[in-house]
């Protein structure tokens, strides 16, 4: 199996854990900034309200409740939004498509998802334009994952075969782009959808050739299935030509215009809360899994944590420009790959990415890596 070197280095001391993980935590499911002034605050969204006063807002991390969502809820754990007057609900997403459908609709203020997906959203619906104010995850893990005795190698490999994965995976979204990019014909694929606890299983059984996702959730919900690391090929889309993004911040663009004061509480007490996660990421695990449930696996959710601070919060890009930023040639690049390889006009790097919401720089920097505790 070949992984990006960081990837893969990873993988190699951290998957001896895997098979403690439980089942149902494994089969979980698993982007120039604009220089525009936010509008002026009202008495409704001011972030100095009393605690009697705070604004209610709900939030839809794209999935389930994950250790990668730490930064949100240890953030909300030492009251950072509390002291931008602001009440955070966080429910359960079913995937990027759906989140950006639901954000549009106003059934959240605030979502996690895909940006590039979002572009196609947009131009779909342009009454309901959603942008992304930021991006914490400046890697995405988009893969497509398949099984050695498959006979696949290599992308071009897949063209022809019986590829599977939930309705709103946006890997799957993202297909034509990477087939664009490897030179397959998007359309000479078979796609088999699926619930999301079942992506794995089909692969094991065979009724798929391969399966699109997050490699940070299939490879671990296959080892448990029995599978070993060099049964698999994984194709990560950032090895293959398409130098993505992970999940950003995304909002309704109405909603931002008329609420700047909140997207702005909101963004500052989540990347207070990520610095948090990354100087003690033990307390963002336990953040974590005191906010979900009793089905949540800790071995899962500290697995996940760890793959997203070994390869997804920092990066050569985030020590140079800061949590939550990005680099404009690099978006507009992939911008372009995106709308193009999906048939859609190119949007301005504006319409996609507004930055003007962000903390200063100051106050959005990667902690020293003498301040980062190791997840234990």
């Amino acid at each position: 199996m070949e992984l990006s070197s960081t990837m893969n280095k990873f993988w190699l001391t951290c998957f001896l854990s895997i098979s403690l993980l439980s089942a149902t935590a494994l089969s979980s499911c698993q982007s120039q900034p604009t220089t525009s002034t936010p509008g002026e605050t009202t008495a409704e969204t001011t972030t100095t309200a009393s605690p009697t006063e705070k604004r209610a807002i709900k939030v839809n991390p794209s999935w389930l409740l994950q250790g990668d969502n730490a930064p949100i809820t240890l953030a909300r754990e030492k009251g950072y939004f509390d002291e931008q007057g602001l009440d955070v609900t966080i429910e359960r997403g079913f995937g990027s498509a759906d989140t950006l459908a639901k954000v549009a609709a106003g059934q959240f203020e605030i979502g996690f998802g895909d940006m590039y997906s979002m572009i196609e959203f947009n131009a779909k619906n342009p009454n309901d334009p959603l942008v992304a104010v930021a991006a914490p995850y400046n890697k995405s893990p988009f893969s497509i994952v398949a099984l050695k005795k498959s006979g696949i190698t290599d992308p071009e490999g897949l063209a022809g075969k019986k590829l599977g994965a939930p309705a709103g995976d946006a890997p799957r979204k993202l297909w034509p782009v990477l087939a664009q990019e490897v030179g397959v014909d998007a359309n000479s694929v078979e796609w088999i959808t699926m619930e999301p606890k079942l992506r794995e299983t089909f692969l094991l059984k065979g009724d798929v050739d391969a399966v699109s996702g997050f490699a940070t959730s299939i490879i671990p919900s296959l080892v448990k299935g029995g599978a070993k690391l060099e049964d698999m090929e994984v194709f990560l889309y950032t090895d293959n030509g398409l130098d993505l993004y992970g999940n950003a911040i995304i909002v309704k663009r109405s909603f931002l215009e008329e609420n700047p004061e909140v997207v702005k509480g909101f963004l500052n007490a989540y990347f207070k809360g990520l610095q948090d996660t990354l100087k003690d990421p033990n307390a963002g695990l336990a953040s974590v899994m005191a906010a979900g449930d009793s089905l949540m696996d800790e071995n899962a959710e500290k697995l996940r944590l760890q793959i997203a601070l070994e390869d997804l919060y920092i990066t050569p890009e985030v020590e140079k420009n800061g949590l939550g930023s990005v680099d404009t040639a690099r978006l507009e690049k992939t911008i372009e790959q995106v709308s193009k390889g999906l048939g859609v006009a190119v949007p301005k790097l504006e319409d996609v990415f507004d930055d003007s919401y962000l903390p200063p720089a100051s106050e959005r920097e990667l902690p020293p890596a003498g301040e980062r505790q190791s997840l234990s």
